[in-house]
């Protein structure tokens, strides 16, 4: 298996200004022949003196790989004297320097107070003067271990992104040519550059490689190269950097792991440049044996990220118009599709048995990307490859049959695109439980499908309708199938879903009573006000261009907020004595529930401009009057914060169910 590296909760933040060294670090050196082999880009350029000052992203990092002492590193350079093969990259066992002492011990533990926890503090800050003073009293400073993970004064400046600092530090270093401290170990193996690396931090480790241009290839603990450790935590600019310095020396082994470590990140750049020098990584695996993970596969189970919840109340609005919700999970970026299309391409150039064999091992990777709902994986797959439709799992099961298991409508969807085809594949039924896909139907889903919808009676409206669709389109026989429980699809879609009915109905009791007592406060309020006219003499009909429009205004909006209240008590109280069947949910009591929350909101914003007009014929206009008027919205807007995402979502599960599962165009022929 893959070397794996633990992450620890201590976090480390801060702002880091990119600072300049010494005049003998003003340059580094650039390597054009390896930059144009890659083709990355690095922000920052080559130069360091020449970098402006620019705030990081703050971010927090917890970095403490565990494991077995450092392994020895690669290079091809010693080839001839090494003696040891692995492929075609030959292996040589650099020195390993570890600190001299450590100011922890008890011999030493005074100076550790004195200088040691100075120190440490003053490189977590990043305050260079406070070290430099420490450094005139007590010269051997910034090579003792002053944690007790054994990390000197640079690997605690590397970790904290402390660019200023760690510049100055090795600047000093080189003046008194004492550069070896550069390869200092920490406890675990790691040194100062591999935290660099960890970090992310860039202009550090371009100062560190200009004065030790080994350094890239040392590895840390669990055997993990600098490189590799900056994959593992995504940092994308520390990657590009180091892929060049480092690719030559890596083994194959090891660079099937960082392949696949920057898919696992999401540096499907890096990937792409990676699968352009070495194609062959498309077919291999990650591990010492043929169960391992291909790219495939890691591409394959990585779930969609859903933005539904973080969408504004415009958006949602705006996404209402479109009825369709066609961005309800996020798209595989450009990169990952580009990514997923050239593998595929280079898989499909291998030998039948050899592709089956690797859809299969370590496991089917078809039906779980269908699962996470990976729908662009699983459309390139297909239109490339389209046998795949006929493809079934351990469980005598299509893709069809997982989507509807699954609840995943967009993958669904492609049914309507197969013709007759999708009469036989819904004859298969499950091996183990015989069930057929309208059993499947059936079936309560995850917590995490659930939960895509607020609330449980729109839970229930969407099962509802999952289960309706699927019955249109299998043959009338397999709706009175029965599973080896001798179960039909009707009865197993009670039973599983006993509780959330139950939850559905309670849910919609609370919301409908909830809603009905406000309706009626506002029925109570506005009636009131309409039997009690304000200003009703006949001196207010003496200047109608002064109070006529406002009375109006009145009587208009307050017999509009009784009706719509009225209205709306009567919606509620429909929904109170509903008998809530099954298919109740499925339009009945969404349909009332939307007219009655519309009612209460037109009710109360109708209430509030009848107050404003009542406020403006009793008083004269003025500041009080405005102030009012502002004031008398804050209502409306706290109704709308609070009660509007929950009319967005009854409307979206009343207008989109009738669209929901309707291809708007073919995805895959």
């Amino acid at each position: 298996m893959a070397p794996s590296a633990s992450r620890q909760g201590c976090a480390i933040t801060g702002l880091i200004g990119i600072a300049s060294p010494r005049r003998d670090l003003t340059r580094i050196e650039k390597k054009p022949r390896q930059q144009e082999v890659w083709g990355l880009s690095i922000e920052g350029g080559g130069s360091i003196i020449h970098s402006k000052t620019r705030q990081h992203r703050q971010r927090s990092l917890a970095v403490q790989i565990i494991g077995h002492p450092p392994s020895p590193i690669v290079d091809r350079r010693h080839q001839q004297s090494a003696g040891q093969q692995e492929g075609d990259r030959s292996v040589y066992v650099t020195p390993q320097f570890q600190a001299s002492f450590s100011l922890l011990s008890d011999e030493k533990w005074q100076e550790y107070l004195n200088y040691g926890i100075p120190l440490y503090k003053a490189a977590l800050r990043g305050d260079w003067e406070s070290a430099r003073q420490i450094c005139s009293t007590y010269p051997e400073c910034f090579a003792a271990k002053i944690t007790r993970q054994g990390d000197t004064a640079l690997h605690i400046a590397a970790v904290a992104r402390r660019t200023d600092f760690a510049v100055q530090l090795v600047t000093l270093m080189v003046s008194n040519d004492s550069t070896e401290n550069l390869r200092l170990r920490n406890n675990i193996g790691n040194t100062a550059f591999c935290l660099a690396a960890a970090s992310g931090t860039v202009a550090i480790a371009k100062v560190m490689v200009h004065v030790e241009p080994e350094l890239p290839m040392i590895r840390g603990n669990e055997g993990l190269t600098p490189l590799h450790m900056a994959a593992l935590l995504g940092h994308r600019d520390m990657v590009k950097y180091l892929l060049p310095l480092t690719h030559d020396y890596l083994s194959d082994k090891e660079l099937i792991t960082l392949f696949i470590s920057t898919i696992n990140t999401d540096l499907y750049d890096i990937a792409l440049e990676i699968l352009r020098i070495h194609p062959s990584l498309a077919i291999a695996r990650d591990g010492s044996d043929a169960n391992g993970e291909t790219p495939l596969h890691v591409l394959a189970k990585k779930p969609l990220k859903s933005y539904g919840s973080k969408l504004g109340i415009w958006s949602k609005c705006c996404d209402l118009l479109k009825v369709y919700r066609s961005h309800e999970e996020n798209s595989l970026p450009p990169k990952a599709l580009q990514l997923v299309e050239r593998l595929w391409g280079e898989v499909l150039k291998q030998r039948q048995d050899s592709i089956s064999e690797l859809m299969r091992h370590p496991w089917r990777l078809l039906f779980v990307a269908v699962q996470v709902g990976n729908v662009e994986f699983i459309t390139t797959l297909l239109c490339s490859y389209p046998d795949l439709i006929w493809r079934l799992d351990d469980n005598h099961q299509s893709i069809f049959h997982v989507a509807v298991q699954y609840r995943q409508e967009k993958i669904f969807k492609f049914i309507y695109e197969i013709g007759a085809i999708k009469d036989l594949l819904a004859t298969y039924v499950d091996d183990n439980t015989g069930n057929n896909i309208l059993h499947l139907a059936g079936l309560l889903p995850s917590s995490d499908r659930l939960n895509c919808i607020s609330g449980a009676a729109l839970q229930m409206q969407r099962e509802m309708l999952w289960f309706k669709v699927v019955e249109d389109l299998v043959q009338p026989q397999l709706a009175e199938a029965q599973n080896f429980d001798g179960e039909t699809p009707r009865t197993l879609f009670t039973i599983e879903h006993k509780e959330l009915r139950k939850e559905g109905e309670e849910w919609m009791r609370k919301t409908a009573g909830s809603c009905s007592v406000v309706a009626t406060l506002i029925t109570s309020v506005v009636f009131s006000a309409a039997l009690k006219v304000p200003g009703n003499d006949t001196s207010s009909f003496a200047k109608p261009l002064d109070h006529g429009a406002w009375y109006w205004l009145f009587a208009i909006s307050d017999s509009l907020s009784l009706i719509s209240s009225t209205a709306s008590i009567l919606m509620f109280l429909s929904i109170l004595t509903s008998r809530y069947a099954e298919e109740d949910f499925l339009y009945s009591l969404p349909r009332k529930l939307m007219i009655g929350l519309t009612l209460l909101f037109i009710s109360i914003a109708t209430m509030m401009i009848a107050f404003t007009a009542t406020f403006h014929i009793i008083f004269k206009p003025g500041l009080l009057f405005v102030g009012t008027s502002v004031l008398a919205c804050v209502p409306i807007i706290l109704f709308g914060i609070q009660e509007f995402p929950l009319l967005l979502e009854v409307y979206r599960s009343i207008i989109g169910c009738h669209f929901i599962f309707k291809p708007h165009h073919h995805q895959l022929f």
